[in-house]
């Protein structure tokens, strides 16, 4: 999938109105499946071959009862009558067997490119950038993964094979037809023409319906994604009937977006079912005559009456696949969006190698940088400065001055708009992603915890670490108390976003992860912000030790911190407007002096 760029569309969106859905969804997008499948050819040959098999048994049933109508029910051909009774059994046999075995292949098929497919989309969103997750819905993109490929899936594991089937038995039902009978089959193709016209007329508008159904859906999905995300803010402010209230707008839009999609789509069957079985009455109507008159015996009439039913009912069959591919075009629209949408922080074509042992020296020159969604509003301008290997280097400044923004651009979570950011004199956009974050160790003020163990958190960043140096990490953090009194120790399942956490155990946790990667560069930000003067005073002892002959980035409001910095950079609106010790700072700085008496504090007050 990755490899078909052909589409314009690079973003996600969703459309209230199905006609201004850009661009329309086609038919063409199915082509899509066909690598998906590809890999499952003897699979696909072998569903083939039973489809075959189970529509050429199908067919053959309506010459028996042709044979036994002819014959008549007289005790004279009681034998042959049995005869093809045990015709009938054995090709109806047959016809289950085959259909049971093609049923269950299809299915298998249907699941295996699902999940292929699933993980390709998901490993797609992988390698988005964060200005990716910053314009598009957690919900939107979970209904891409689920609903839309469960769409995709219902057509390779059973609408690709109902159309099969449907199109085999209409055509071997249309020659049995002309077999039986010329005369009436001629009628019959008269039906055709009007079969197929509100079948196009209605395609088109179902396609767009269903791709308004879908994107109503995802906006459900995305609406109650957040709302669970955020329960404990929105029971804090008791806004627990609000945010149902807008569910329930959300999800009755999806309803309504269904309810117009089914509604066309009956109108379809509505309007094939008339035609087609008004057809067959009229059609048997003018063979009842030719049997009255003698130029059709009764069995004739009935062997044809049966291929007309087996006809109508292919057709029946196919409007409803119609449907279910619009349906699967408008899904695969969807995924395709997703797929074709480039990360915006693409890798060197040639990355350069870093050198064994990485010093850590960092090195910012005439960086400017706005975020994609306010790109009129700089949140860096023209910052330069030089971090030497081993040097703490403090960020202060008011909130909102840039400094949590400099730790994004040095881990290349966005990309500067002017200016270059080096580490250890290599430029870091000609370094691959992950040797460049490897280098990195990020302590957050908002703590991510998995929905995992104790153990697996602390070795999120070495998966293979050792139970001896996680331990050794939680212990240097000071989270071994804490976690040895858990349940199951190491091994206690933490719950969604560590809920059985308090908020200094999970930041005790995240530093521990920090600990684990030993990397060349540590990036802290308000790393102590959620502890307790005494568990921070550990911490603190923990973080000296660790940061020594380390090069470190702390953002940090505690004096204590601020002042054992090899330097202070104090930033205000995106600009560095001071550099230097604190007490040179203090004394030569005014708006660090303000910051100073009103932000910073000491754990000793």
């Amino acid at each position: 999938m990755a490899n078909h760029r052909d589409m314009d569309t690079t973003t996600l969106k969703t459309s209230a109105d199905p006609d201004q859905a850009t661009p329309k969804a086609s038919l063409n997008h199915l082509r899509l499946i066909k690598p998906l499948v590809t890999p499952y050819k003897k699979h696909i040959l072998l569903a083939l071959l039973l489809l075959f098999l189970g529509a050429a048994a199908n067919l053959a049933i309506p010459v028996a009862f042709k044979q036994m109508i002819d014959l008549g029910f007289a005790a004279e051909n009681q034998d042959t009558l049995s005869y093809y009774f045990v015709w009938v059994f054995v090709v109806s046999s047959l016809m289950i067997l085959f259909t049971s075995l093609r049923y269950f292949w299809v299915s298998w098929i249907g699941q295996k490119v699902v999940t292929d497919l699933r993980k390709q989309v998901y490993g797609q969103v992988m390698t988005q950038s964060q200005e990716f997750f910053e314009k598009t819905k957690t919900g939107e993109i979970l209904s891409r993964i689920n609903t839309d490929t469960t769409l995709v899936e219902t057509v390779v594991g059973s609408t690709f094979s109902i159309a099969l089937r449907s199109a085999v038995t209409f055509i071997g039902a249309l020659i049995m037809m002309v077999v039986s009978s010329p005369k009436l089959a001629m009628y019959m193709g008269f039906l055709i023409p009007l079969v197929v016209v509100p079948i196009v007329l209605t395609g088109r508008r179902i396609q767009q319906l269903s791709k308004a159904e879908q994107d109503r859906i995802a906006d459900s999905s995305a609406l109650a994604t957040e709302t669970i995300n955020a329960m404990h803010t929105v029971q804090a402010f008791a806004q627990e009937q609000r945010e149902n209230n807008k569910f329930i707008t959300a999800i009755n839009n999806a309803f309504k977006a269904a309810v117009a999609s089914i509604r066309m789509t009956t109108i379809m069957s509505l309007l094939v079912g008339f035609v087609v079985f008004g057809g067959i009455v009229f059609v048997l109507w003018l063979g009842a005559r030719d049997v009255i008159s003698g130029v059709m015996t009764a069995g004739t009439l009935s062997q044809f009456v049966m291929y007309a039913i087996m006809a109508a009912t292919a057709v029946g069959a196919l409007s409803t696949v119609w449907s279910e591919l619009k349906k699967a075009a408008g899904a695969l629209e969807r995924i395709i969006e997703l797929m074709n949408t480039e990360s915006t922080i693409q890798e060197s074509s040639q990355p350069r190698p870093l050198p064994p042992q990485v010093l850590g020296n960092l090195s910012l020159s005439g960086v400017n940088f706005a975020y994609p969604s306010r790109p009129d509003l700089n949140v860096l301008s023209d910052v330069s400065f030089e971090v030497i290997p081993g040097q703490t280097v403090a960020l202060v400044g008011p909130s909102g001055s840039g400094k949590s923004t400099l730790f994004q651009l040095l881990m290349r979570f966005y990309e500067p708009q002017s200016g270059s950011i080096k580490l250890d004199g290599q430029a870091i956009d000609q370094l691959s992603l992950n040797d460049l974050r490897s280098q990195f160790s990020l302590v957050a003020q908002d703590v991510t915890i998995f929905s995992t163990t104790a153990k697996e958190n602390i070795a999120y960043g070495r998966p293979e670490a050792s139970l001896d140096a996680i331990q050794a990490a939680a212990r240097l953090a000071h989270a071994e108390e804490f976690i040895e009194n858990l349940d199951q120790g190491y091994d206690t399942y933490l719950g969604e976003r560590g809920v059985r956490l308090s908020g200094g155990q999970a930041q005790r946790l995240s530093i521990a992860r920090a600990l684990l990667t030993d990397p060349p560069v540590l990036l802290l930000d308000e790393a102590t912000s959620a502890l307790d003067a005494s568990s921070e005073k550990l911490v603190q002892e923990a973080l000296q030790s660790i940061m020594q002959n380390r090069t470190t980035l702390v953002i940090a409001h505690r004096l204590a911190t601020i002042r054992k910095a090899d330097q202070i950079i104090v930033m205000d609106q995106g600009r560095i407007v001071a550099q230097g010790k604190h007490e040179q700072l203090i004394r030569h700085n005014a708006l660090y002096a303000e910051l100073a008496k009103l932000q910073f504090t000491d754990n000793e007050a």
